[in-house]
């Protein structure tokens, strides 16, 4: 009777870990939510991914909390938007992590930005101009056409540090870019109103944004980039907005709104909260309604 009741125990084990499903291969550690969004994307259920930011949190101003420390910990890529995006935190968690796998040069560091072609290169480096980036402006996500070809560079990295799903990497990649791109088609149509109408920016961060839509930035509400505006400057925009109007004023959904709400309130045009990333807002849960719910907001605005 004992060894029938462990025999049966036995298979009864047996058969729990046969549905149990096997544990993700690759541990992703994802700075940004839409990157977090685009490689669960990619690895399904071959991937684990950890986002370190939510969608109302400044990408640029983190703190290397022991949360995010602990989760480096045991990542084995990370993807982060680089262009020196997170240089203000990232490297700080990355050496007290003391993971090798992710150290800089190492093929489990991903960045976005070198697969794309970044705007707003500077000419020289100067910081009395502000908060600008050597290699580019970084928000590249503003313009969705980048997915694309991040997409495949990332299902690449998936394969070659896991080669025993690389197919499935591959596959899921070629199924996305075939759903992307009727999505960019649906979007466009969507979007022909907003083509060269003027607008304001809170930050320079939409440059991506501008470029996909084909919309105009007249002038931005900080002085230089990362400066917050006083209310002097304020005023001079106000007196810009006067002579060249725009149909609003976009901000992003970390930024305080308090600047693009007081300049929409003097010059009647609407200050306009875009989610710039994934949970940005409540109707931005993924990739696609990221988009969906950027034109929707831009286009009742124009409205």
């Amino acid at each position: 009777m004992r060894r029938a009741i462990l025999a049966a125990a036995g298979a009864a084990l047996l058969a729990l870990g046969l549905a149990t499903p096997a544990a993700a291969a690759l541990q992703i550690f994802a700075c940004e939510p839409e990157w977090a969004a685009l490689a669960s994307e990619i690895g399904g259920d071959k991937v684990s991914v950890y986002a370190a930011t939510t969608g109302v949190q400044d990408p640029h101003q983190i703190q290397a909390r022991p949360s995010l420390i602990s989760k480096a910990r045991t990542a084995d890529l990370t993807v982060c938007t680089g262009a020196e995006l997170e240089i203000g935190w990232l490297p700080m968690i990355v050496t007290q992590s003391a993971n090798k796998k992710i150290v800089a040069g190492s093929r489990g560091v991903f960045q976005p930005t070198d697969y794309v072609n970044l705007l707003e290169k500077p000419a020289s480096l100067d910081r009395s101009q502000g908060d600008i980036h050597a290699g580019g402006n970084p928000h590249i996500q503003g313009d969705p056409r980048n997915m694309l070809p991040v997409s495949k560079a990332l299902a690449d990295r998936f394969a070659e540090l896991d080669p025993a799903n690389a197919g499935v990497y591959r596959a899921r990649q070629a199924a996305f870019a075939v759903k992307w791109q009727a999505a960019l088609n649906r979007w466009a149509a969507e979007a022909a109103p907003l083509r060269g109408q003027p607008i304001a920016v809170q930050h320079r961060s939409w440059v991506y944004l501008e470029n996909w839509l084909g919309v105009r930035r007249v002038i931005a509400l900080e002085p230089k980039p990362g400066v917050p505006p006083s209310s002097g400057y304020l005023a001079q925009v106000l007196e810009v907005l006067k002579k060249t109007p725009v149909k609003m004023i976009v901000r992003a959904a970390y930024e305080d709104g308090r600047p693009s709400e007081f300049v929409g309130g003097r010059a009647g045009v609407p200050a306009v909260m875009l989610p710039y990333t994934v949970g940005g807002s409540d109707q931005a849960k993924d990739l696609y309604s990221l988009y969906d719910d950027t034109l929707n907001r831009m286009l009742k605005a124009l409205k």
